[in-house]
């Protein structure tokens, strides 16, 4: 198979993803906007071939770069980057070389959220009463059916960013003061719950072949917008309701042969799953990791296998739960990092600077580790996140 792998250097783990690639027979070819001698020797020692342009937005370049890999290998199999930002310009390459994947004619129905609960209207699951291309006078009608707090966020986009929770008319207000182009956002009634995910990889059939869950007790919007740090738990077992909602909505929104991260939130008033966002992509904040570390697998390599062979061969019951705990640089801490380096080093599985490109929501520095009780991932989540009091 040719494989071209779009900026295969950045996020960190795409290396991962191009590494297994390769092992599996596949010739990696890259496209990035990083010099090959910048790169990392293990991605330079992976790549068949590589091209480097200025521009990875300029899509002529990317175009013209895809046509020179023609010419050299023949007919590519698949284009991807496994990144929510290039999702559209996948689409568009995969259309105009005709390459197997999701292609522009459907491709808006999982970057636009409006479009999303179109389909998520379809699903086993609840609705989150919604809005779109909003203006003051439709949003204060929208208002007399749900009523305050509502959530404003970009229709395109993914992540909290921009995203803002909204509890009054002043409030109100005030966004559409500072928002010229208010029509790219929606309003939706807001829903005071957790999430979880449902993560995996689905064949070219549209068979779940593995899955995973996590849970997050944090709002992952104030998170954000606070600057606060952040955590989140890998789960031992998909629970069954987050499992059923899960697979109606990957096959109505007929996703095939990908990674999928798709978020629920189970409202704390009445238990009920709602459909948030559907990413075909693999989850982030380490939470690939996640997956490995509580399954002991290999899910890089399993990406792979699903894509070159079709299949995934490994274990299907976690042992662990994994946490993921970060700091901000501004908190400051009870315990410091030689602290829970000592404390838990049995525990720890991995710990790191994060790139300053996810910092906002990811935090500037993390651990992650894992044990067999929920509640001791829990503990040490407190120990490495509880703060001095003033």
């Amino acid at each position: 198979m040719n494989i071209i792998f779009f900026s295969p250097h950045f996020p960190q783990n795409s290396t991962e993803f191009c590494v297994y690639l390769r092992k599996n027979g596949a010739n990696v070819l890259g496209i990035g906007d990083t010099p090959f001698d910048q790169l990392s020797t293990k991605l330079q020692n992976t790549l068949t071939d590589y091209i480097q342009i200025p521009q990875l937005e300029n899509y002529e370049d990317v175009f013209k770069s895809v046509g020179l890999f023609i010419y050299k290998y023949g007919k590519i199999d698949r284009f991807e980057s496994l990144n929510d930002y290039w999702l559209e310009l996948e689409a568009k390459i995969r259309t105009d070389f005709n390459i197997y994947g999701t292609k522009l004619d459907t491709v808006y129905e999982v970057i636009h959220k409006s479009k999303m609960k179109m389909f998520f209207d379809q699903c086993d699951i609840s609705k989150i009463r919604s809005v779109k291309e909003i203006n003051l006078e439709k949003v204060e009608k929208f208002l007399q059916e749900v009523d305050y707090p509502i959530v404003i966020k970009p229709d395109h986009g993914s992540g909290a960013s921009m995203t803002s929770k909204i509890t009054n008319h002043d409030e109100l207000v005030q966004f559409f003061n500072h928002n010229r182009d208010s029509g790219a956002f929606i309003a939706e009634e807001f829903i005071d719950g957790h999430i979880f995910t449902y993560d995996g990889l689905v064949d070219r059939d549209g068979q779940v072949l593995f899955d995973a869950s996590h849970f997050f007790d944090q709002n992952i919007m104030t998170v954000v917008n606070s600057d606060d740090h952040l955590h989140y738990y890998c789960l031992k077992e998909v629970p069954g309701n987050v499992r059923q909602a899960g697979q109606s909505i990957l096959k109505v929104f007929g996703i095939k042969e990908r990674f999928f991260h798709i978020e629920l939130f189970k409202s704390l008033k009445d238990g009920k799953l709602y459909g948030l966002e559907v990413n075909m992509r693999p989850p982030g904040a380490w939470m690939t990791d996640s997956i490995n570390y509580t399954y002991d697998i290999n899910i890089y390599k399993e990406w792979a296998n699903l894509v070159v062979l079709n299949q995934v061969d490994c274990n299907q019951e976690g042992k662990y739960f994994t946490a993921y705990a970060s700091r901000k640089n501004h908190k400051n801490y009870v315990f410091s990092h030689d602290d829970i380096l000592h404390s838990y080093s049995s525990q720890l599985v991995q710990h790191n600077r994060i790139e300053d490109v996810f910092s906002q929501a990811m935090g500037n520095y993390a651990y992650q580790f894992r044990a067999e009780t929920f509640e001791e991932v829990e503990a040490i989540t407190a120990f490495v996140q509880e703060e001095k009091r003033d």
